[in-house]
């Protein structure tokens, strides 16, 4: 009876499924979403085009689970939450900040942005699976400041969201200046500002 070790399938296929995913998100990257096939997808990560298919149904959903990754995904998202709004969204914005400024992460987001513009399905994909989720965390957390009196009770989430990230994402779209931790906390001052509860 041999002692060597059988092969384990489940780390050979996280190993295939990371492969795939690195692959989508580096041909996105390298010629654009449209341009992206499952064919090549399969040979950029060294599998056959029936175990991508086994994962998921097309090219669409392997793109985006590959940009999920990215950010360790928004299902079970949550902000932190120490009891300080003003400390927990600098911890959150100079993160976002940093993703933004990093090539590896920065690269894709700027082509799967690029399809967005001109693909009104891909656009709603993106709200639904990817912007929807993630948004609906920075929510709850503003929701738990409104119940701690940390921010103004009828505010409107959606603006807040809004005036909180849009100057960043302006900043990083049209390469416009520095994204550095003071820019996010200034972002983040800016926002309480304008929320505050009325004394």
């Amino acid at each position: 009876m041999s002692n060597a070790k059988q092969p384990d399938p489940g780390r050979r296929n996280e190993r295939s499924r990371q492969a795939i995913l690195d692959a989508a998100r580096e041909l996105v990257t390298e010629v654009g979403y449209a341009k992206v096939t499952i064919e090549a997808i399969a040979a950029r990560a060294g599998v056959g085009k029936q175990t991508i298919y086994r994962w998921w149904p097309g090219k669409g959903a392997v793109i985006f689970d590959s940009f999920l990754t990215l950010s360790e995904g928004a299902e079970g998202l949550a902000l932190p939450d120490t009891g300080d709004i003003e400390a927990d969204l600098k911890v959150v914005m100079r993160a976002t900040v940093a993703e933004f400024a990093d090539p590896a992460f920065e690269a894709p987001i700027r082509a799967l942005n690029t399809e967005i513009i001109h693909d009104p399905k891909l656009a709603a994909q993106y709200r639904e699976k990817l912007a929807g989720p993630v948004d609906e965390a920075k929510k709850e957390r503003l929701r738990s400041a409104q119940r701690a009196g940390q921010f103004a009770a009828d505010a409107d989430l959606d603006l807040a969201l809004e005036l909180l990230y849009a100057p960043l994402y302006q900043r990083w779209l049209h390469r416009s200046g520095p994204l550095t931790p003071e820019y996010a906390d200034a972002l983040v001052e800016l926002t309480l500002k304008a929320f505050r509860p009325l004394e």
